[in-house]
């Protein structure tokens, strides 16, 4: 029996990432409110993150490179070793967000120590972040989001082949740059993409425009046996697929990834959003971006059916 989620799962947690392990055991990771440390937790289902005890596994540096902003960090498992992809700044530009890698070889990585693997080093040291990696027909790829600087825009998504798990190889590619008027209030933004394998398609979400109400979802698509690095290989959807629900009392719906239910048989969207519209100040220092999570549908096309951000339960 699959459980019934009670959103919001976590208080005050921006761009989370669930990953349900073979272990049995979903973790959780996600941008805390001061910007200021990386933070994992752990249980053996949704509702149990919410009281599960968050561990500081990494704190940003005092000065210097990684002692800016701290954002959007993901857990990945790589060939039997645990990693967390984020962005950070330095204490001099706290915005110079550029792309960084943490290790950890324990069973359980909130144990053990994390490695610092350094920075990802893409085609221009321009304002980058939001990196998610996922593994295509034996080979490693990287998306993420990146200022371009021959494009007019805030960022744009790029993917690349991976030679190591922090490291780029070959050429990167651009996925998708703000184009559409729903891609382009207040920022002109893609970024926060996650990637979900299915029904022979490789989907790829990311959010779009400034992080207030306006924060929306769109969509790539790409035939699971075509060339990932072909940008012709993907269709853009010309429509937000997740947006502002007034009705329902959830603003802002974005920075996705996708888990699944404990039993395997169900995918759960995960996305954080606000229950209220109107924000006193700059968006990015208002702390209420909950972690919500809610069942994804699925069309006769293959294609996910992302319905309305679901009203709070609690």
């Amino acid at each position: 029996m699959n459980e019934t989620i009670t959103n919001p799962v976590v208080l005050q947690r921006a761009d989370p990432c669930i990953y349900r392990h073979s272990d049995g055991y979903y973790y959780f990771t996600a941008s805390v409110p001061e910007y200021d440390r990386i933070e994992l937790r752990r249980a053996v289902s949704i509702g149990g993150l919410t009281a599960s005890e968050p561990v500081v596994i990494w704190t940003k540096h005092i000065s210097g490179i990684m002692s800016g902003y701290v954002w959007a960090p993901e857990i990945h498992h790589i060939n039997g070793k645990w990693y967390i992809y984020f962005s950070a700044g330095s204490d001099d530009a706290p915005f110079a967000q550029r792309l960084y890698v943490l290790e950890n070889d324990s069973g359980n990585p909130l144990e053990g120590s994390w490695e610092e693997k350094g920075r990802i080093y893409t085609a221009w040291d321009t304002f980058s972040l939001d990196a998610t990696t996922f593994e295509h027909r034996g080979s490693q790829y990287l998306v993420w989001a990146q200022e371009d600087p021959s494009v007019q825009g805030n960022s744009s998504l790029f993917i690349s082949k991976m030679a190591n798990p922090w490291t780029l190889e070959g050429e990167q590619v651009l996925l998708t740059r703000p184009e559409y008027d729903w891609e382009t209030v207040g920022y002109r933004v893609n970024e926060g993409p996650a990637v979900l394998q299915k029904n022979g398609k490789m989907i790829l979400t990311y959010s779009a425009s400034a992080t207030d109400h306006h924060y929306c979802m769109g969509l790539l698509t790409a035939p699971d046996d075509s060339d990932l690095l072909d940008s012709g290989s993907w269709t853009k959807s010309p429509v937000p697929v997740f947006t502002t629900s007034e009705e329902n009392g959830q603003y802002g719906p974005g920075h996705n990834s996708f888990t699944v239910t404990a039993d395997g048989t169900e995918d759960l969207l995960v996305y954080h959003a606000r229950n209220y519209k109107d924000i006193e100040g700059d968006p990015l220092n208002d702390p209420n971006r909950h972690t919500r999570v809610q069942p994804l549908a699925w069309g006769e096309d293959g294609l996910p059916v992302f319905g309305l951000p679901v009203p709070d339960t609690i």
